[in-house]
């Protein structure tokens, strides 16, 4: 068999097996990657690489160091969610790195964090002043989370005793030019509303619009295809 055809067969399994076992690992390895898991990520990437081109390597053996690699920390973060001293290991904690407007020189130290990263970091949450930060821990993500002092919190309507009304995600209706039927059916609306708010804005054909989402409060969004223009319809009156 050619060489060339061997690494694409090859690539072809790597690439699979990899999409697979990344799934298997969920999108908490993603979304709150610490740097255990940038570790253990680049190392599977470099085991599917080598399983990929190095044609020396027993593919079998290449894909059980592969799976070990993934079952590993599977194993761990199922361990972490039932024994706090494990998931204290594995992920580490957050740090405070600002306590009352107090930079914490010693923390600082043990993260080997410089007063300048912290001020950058800071800067990157819309803070200037340090003197305005009640709290600042650095998660174990190495991203900071800062409370400001009560006094230099934005106000909320709650603080202001003004009542608002409920707020939930819109309802994709129509994606791309297509009706999303299972979506209208479970706001309990037809084909015909839908075809009928359209038509205020002299919209004819579904698969002119890209995206149609209607809001909580009753308002459909509708943005068509291309760069036309978009529109923001009532349904309500």
């Amino acid at each position: 068999m050619p060489i060339i055809l061997v690494v694409v067969i090859r690539s072809f399994i790597s690439f699979f097996v990899l999409l697979v076992l990344i799934r298997l690992m969920g999108k908490q390895q993603v979304s709150q990657l610490t740097f255990f898991d940038y570790v253990v990520g680049i190392t599977i990437g470099s085991i599917a690489s080598t399983l990929s081109v190095q044609l020396n390597q027993n593919t079998t053996a290449t894909l059980a160091g592969l799976l070990v690699w993934t079952a590993l920390p599977i194993m761990l973060a199922f361990l972490s969610l039932k024994n706090v001293w494990i998931r204290k290991v594995v992920e580490g904690e957050a740090t405070v790195v600002v306590e009352n407007g107090k930079i914490l020189e010693r923390n600082l130290a043990k993260l080997r964090l410089s007063t300048d990263d912290l001020i950058a970091q800071l800067r990157t949450k819309n803070v200037f002043n340090l003197a305005d930060v009640e709290f600042a821990l650095l998660e174990n993500n190495g991203k900071l989370s800062v409370e400001l002092k009560s006094q230099k919190q934005p106000l909320t309507p709650g603080d202001l005793q003004i009542p608002t009304r409920y707020a939930g995600l819109p309802t994709t209706l129509i994606a791309d030019g297509k009706l999303l039927k299972d979506a209208l059916k479970s706001l309990n609306l037809s084909q015909a509303w839908l075809q009928h708010q359209l038509e205020k804005q002299q919209i004819k054909d579904i698969t002119q619009v890209s995206l149609a989402q209607l809001d909580t409060t009753g308002n459909l969004y509708v943005d068509l295809e291309g760069d036309q223009c978009y529109y923001i319809i009532p349904t309500n009156g």
